[in-house]
């Protein structure tokens, strides 16, 4: 039986996530014994849509691309239009709610509600949004506890690259005594583009217009959304219920290239880097510009990639490097946390 499949938002993740089920469908039968149904999109801008049988991916798309919405969906037997994001999650016939809407990073919202109204449905919750793992962490895992039902939310901090299922698989049994990393990849780019030469200012506008950076940049560059990936790796992965106001967070702003030539001179990089340590007085977290050595595994780690190192205390430092963003990347994510959920039911 196909796993039933709502998504809530339908921007690029969401548009990659469906284009991977359009076109890996077979593999994923064969290979995994996987196959999935979207069965509702709900969307603030192109609309909603839900078909209790099934809704066809490729027209899904189709119409996204064409027109911008699902205006012009076909009828058919059984298809409902209009429905509210809280309406589709409490009354569609999901299994699954695939939750990527646009959410605001200083509250969480709407994604925590999603969460909450999914789980007291009883329904399982796939999440690539930041804010309700940052925020609500032990609130929706205690709820999801008690509901019988599973979240996921790979894609939360690097994107497809499992910063969050490999410390928590392969290195089950070590302890991460601290974890640091390039959580992202706008500001990794634009320090790239300045150590070459360019200007802050117009190292910001070559990433704005090759799609990295928005046109408020505020979250990227003065490290809000770095911030947000510390407290869910020190929440997941080491435990410590971390809030972000414990987080000393500085952005790379104020930068400028007389400060990335006195890194030169000294044989050193400038990294953003989001870190949070045990400590023999509790934990510290910060966001900050950092001037890393040449030697350090993550100062090699140039344009938009992302790199986290985890240090454990049996085999010492470990570094992932991989995509930290994109629409098929963090498609991925969702996709693997959605295999791993059949693999679990199993």
């Amino acid at each position: 039986m196909p796993h039933r499949l709502a998504l809530i938002g339908f921007g690029p993740v969401g548009q990659g996530l469906a284009h991977i089920l359009q076109t890996k469908a077979e593999e994923l039968r064969q290979n995994f014994d996987f196959e999935a149904q979207i069965v509702a999109v709900c969307t603030l801008s192109k609309g909603s849509l839900f078909d209790p049988n099934g809704l066809n991916i490729a027209k899904l798309l189709e119409l996204v691309k064409e027109t911008g919405n699902f205006n012009r969906y076909p009828d058919a037997p059984g298809l409902e239009r209009g429905w509210s994001s809280l309406k589709t999650i409490r009354e569609s016939n999901a299994d699954t709610i695939v939750e990527v809407s646009y959410t605001d990073i200083a509250t969480g919202q709407p994604a925590i509600d999603h969460c909450r109204a999914a789980f007291e449905q009883g329904k399982n919750v796939v999440t690539a949004n930041k804010g309700p793992v940052a925020l609500a962490y032990a609130e929706l895992t205690a709820l999801a506890r008690e509901k019988g039902v599973r979240w996921a939310f790979e894609g939360t901090v690097m994107s497809g690259t499992p910063a969050l299922r490999m410390p928590l698989t392969a290195l089950a049994g070590a302890e991460i005594r601290a974890v640091r990393g390039i959580l992202n990849g706008t500001t990794n780019y634009i320090l790239t583009k300045m150590e070459e030469g360019l200007s802050y200012e117009l190292a910001l506008k070559q990433a704005q217009e090759l799609g990295y950076a928005e046109a408020d940049p505020t979250a990227d560059v003065e490290g809000y959304d770095t911030l947000s990936k510390v407290l869910i790796l020190a929440n997941v992965l080491m435990g410590i219920p971390l809030k972000k106001e414990a987080v000393d967070r500085q952005g790379i702003s104020g930068l400028t290239v007389a400060d990335i030539e006195a890194a030169k001179a000294m044989a050193k990089r400038w990294k953003l880097i989001g870190r949070v340590e045990k400590t023999s007085g509790g934990v510290t977290a910060t966001v900050r510009p950092e001037m890393l050595p040449l030697s350090d595994p993550l100062t090699g780690v140039a344009g938009a990639t992302n790199a986290i190192t985890y240090e454990t205390d049996l085999l010492g430092p470990v570094t992932l490097i991989g995509a930290g963003a994109g629409s098929v990347a963090t498609g991925f994510a969702i996709l693997n946390d959605l295999i791993n959920l059949e693999r679990e039911k199993r």
